[in-house]
């Protein structure tokens, strides 16, 4: 066993004896050290030189120092008296030649310099205490005595050390023998009694016995603190005595009713498995709610009373991005940033019970921004207040009312365009029939009219020369020609007003368009005071498209219309140093395949977005435009293709024309 754990393993009493063992042992070990280190000191640093000096002045004095010089076996002779000089290790004496004459060592050899001169750096190297005494001559040069001390203690020092540390051990001993008498009477034996008393409570089991109180000491309050334990224990046991007794009387009675429980048990069986089946169902329930829930094209979000979400359907997810997880318990404002504007809406109507309505809200989708309507319902019930919010997407409502009102308005007009047209026809060809019979009552080729000029006396060819000369025929023909043009109006108008029952052919769309282009480069270069050749047209046609049923010559039209307005547009705008550019597109959106016109030009604000499609509605100026350009195109598309047509500009980014048309032929209507 290691010493340090028989250490621990001793009685409290022992280990007290032992560390003062270990005290007086390290303050005699120290004291002794210190004494001699003391000694040595002394010794080194006053006791040696004053001896040495006290020698030297001896043996300086006029008789000695000529007898020591005066020959090798005087000086040797001188030497040896020294030699029962105990503080003394060496000695030499230096004759006036400064020459070894005579030297005394004691110990162990030393290197003693030969010649005087060799003194000073001798002295330099050794570290025993030295001295060079001058022994003065009557006659001639001086010698020289070098005096080297010891190092050492004498014995007597030691011997006295060693007899006080064996006197001071004797009265150590002492005191700690009386020291440990006292740390077991005052320490080890009341432990022992504790011990004692613990033992025999433990073999006995009685808590009735009492430890003595003994001195106000720790192991006095020790002893009161293991007696507040027993008393405790005590009546602890009287608790358990009278709880057994209590719990034989409850386990008679348990017996009595063990019966009844087992009655009880087999019902709370029956009502477990009823239970377990109505969950069972509810659970079933609940997750055909769920897909309810997540089934309905509505995002359907429920809001505890602190706006934290509860509920989340897969519309939701889709629309705002966050998927359920990680929208659950969650604010509002974090997991739908959107309605972060619509806070107070929803903290009303958790308040003040009350359906809160946003006809309409535009947000950004995929770049293309999609209009919502937002219903906020009061939540009420077992688990507290909170609020429902239901977003539907009402863009394509919205698309279908504005195609709608513009129908209705094409129908309306359409209406206006044929009775307009009948009207206008009568006088029209009532102008034009009348030209024409004027320029034939004045023709000289006719004989009908010779005859009638020479009735009257007048000379046809002379009023031919009048009319050429006030140009009545150039005023005629623009009389025609106006005419023609009204007609031509009118035409259109009555084409507009009717139902088409032209036959659709399939028709390639990216080869229509680049015929469109095309058509467009030679037309509108110079008469438009701008040149359409210069923009520059991307074309962005999906591969492998099917044919799709349309009319070649209308859907010409149409895009001829487009483009025409799309140069126009980048004609209009302030900055020159961005190329104009029309980009055309042509792919599949089941069932649709669409063409989009679009140009970064100008662009219109909401309000000329919304009347576009309006007959006689137009942004140009007096005789620039008739504004049945776009009216008729929509027509064309909606009524003659059963398609759809739409429009998004804004001032200042420029205009995108898209252009439905269905991948199948429609049943054609009947009617007006």
């Amino acid at each position: 066993m290691p010493l340090r754990q028989s250490l621990e393993n001793l009685p409290v009493g022992r280990k007290l004896l032992v560390a003062l063992l270990a005290l007086l042992a390290t303050v005699l070990l120290v004291a002794n050290l210190a004494f001699i280190s003391a000694a040595y000191w002394i010794s080194q640093e006053s006791v040696a030189p004053q001896a040495l000096h006290t020698l030297g002045r001896l043996i300086a004095s006029p008789p000695l120092s000529k007898e020591a010089l005066s020959s090798p076996a005087a000086a040797e002779a001188l030497l040896r008296r020294l030699d029962d000089y105990a503080p003394l290790r060496a000695a030499v004496i230096y004759d006036a030649e400064g020459l070894n004459l005579a030297q005394l060592q004691r110990g162990t050899k030393l290197q003693l310099p030969q010649r005087i001169e060799q003194v000073e750096s001798w002295r330099h190297s050794e570290f025993r205490i030295n001295q060079l005494v001058e022994l003065p001559q009557a006659t001639g040069n001086s010698g020289h005595l070098l005096l080297v001390a010891s190092s050492e203690l004498p014995g007597v020092f030691y011997t006295g050390t060693l007899t006080a540390s064996g006197v001071i051990l004797a009265l150590s001993v002492l005191l700690w023998l009386i020291v440990s008498r006292q740390v077991r009477r005052l320490i080890t034996r009341p432990i022992r009694r504790l011990e004692e008393l613990s033992r025999q409570v433990t073999r006995e089991e009685n808590y009735a016995l009492r430890a003595r109180r003994g001195n106000r000491d720790e192991i006095g309050s020790l002893a009161d603190a293991f007696n507040t334990m027993l008393v405790r224990i005590e009546a602890r046991e009287q608790q358990l005595k009278r709880a057994r007794d209590d719990a034989q009387e409850a386990f008679d009675q348990a017996q009595h009713l063990a019966e009844e429980t087992r009655h009880s048990n087999r019902k709370l069986e029956l009502e477990v498995q009823v239970r377990g089946k109505i969950e069972k169902k509810l659970t079933g329930f609940q997750k055909y709610l769920n897909s309810i829930i997540d089934s309905m094209p509505s995002a359907l979000i429920a809001l505890d009373e602190q706006l934290y979400v509860t509920q989340w359907n897969q519309e939701a997810s889709s629309l705002s991005g966050t998927r359920l997880d990680e929208a659950l318990n969650q604010p509002i404002f974090l997991a739908f940033p959107p309605l972060k504007p619509f806070l107070p809406q929803l903290k009303r109507t958790v308040e003040q019970h009350q359906v809160e309505k946003i006809e309409r809200v535009t947000w950004g989708s995929n770049e293309q921004p999609r209009h919502f309507a937002l219903t906020f319902y009061p939540l009420t019930g077992g688990s507290g207040r909170g609020v429902v919010i239901r977003i539907d997407d009402i863009t394509q409502r919205l698309n279908l009312e504005e195609m709608m009102v513009q129908s209705e308005k094409m129908l309306s007009v359409g209406g206006l365009a044929a009775g307009m047209a009948h009207e206008i026809n009568n006088p029209l060809g009532a102008i034009l029939h009348n030209v024409q019979n004027i320029r034939r009552r004045l023709s000289p080729e006719l004989e009908k009219n010779r005859e009638q000029a020479e009735q009257a006396g007048i000379c046809l060819e002379a009023i031919d020369r009048y009319l050429n000369a006030r140009e009545i025929p150039r005023l005629l023909d623009g009389i025609q020609q106006a005419g023609s043009r009204a007609a031509k109006i009118v035409s259109h108008m009555l084409n507009f007003s009717r139902r088409s029952d032209r036959q659709l052919a399939p028709c390639q769309l990216p080869a229509l368009v680049d015929q469109a282009v095309e058509i467009a480069s030679n037309d509108f270069d110079l008469t438009e005071s701008f040149d359409f050749k210069s923009l520059n047209i991307q074309r962005e046609f999906a591969a492998d498209l099917p044919p799709v049923p349309a009319t070649a010559n209308e859907l010409e039209q149409v895009l001829l219309n487009l483009l025409k307005n799309a140069a126009q547009a980048i004609h209009q705008r302030d900055d020159s140093t961005t190329p104009g550019q029309i980009t055309l597109r042509v792919r599949l959106a089941p069932p649709w395949a669409e063409i989009q016109v679009e140009d970064n030009g100008v662009g219109m604000p909401e309000s000329v977005r919304k009347r576009i499609f309006e007959p006689f509605f137009t942004t140009k100026e007096v005789g620039q435009g008739t504004g049945l350009g776009l009216s008729v195109s929509y027509f064309i598309i909606t009524n003659n293709h059963k398609g759809q047509m739409e429009v998004q500009s804004k001032a200042g980014q420029g205009t995108c024309f898209t252009l439905r048309l269905p991948m199948t032929t429609a049943t054609p209507d009947t009617g007006l």
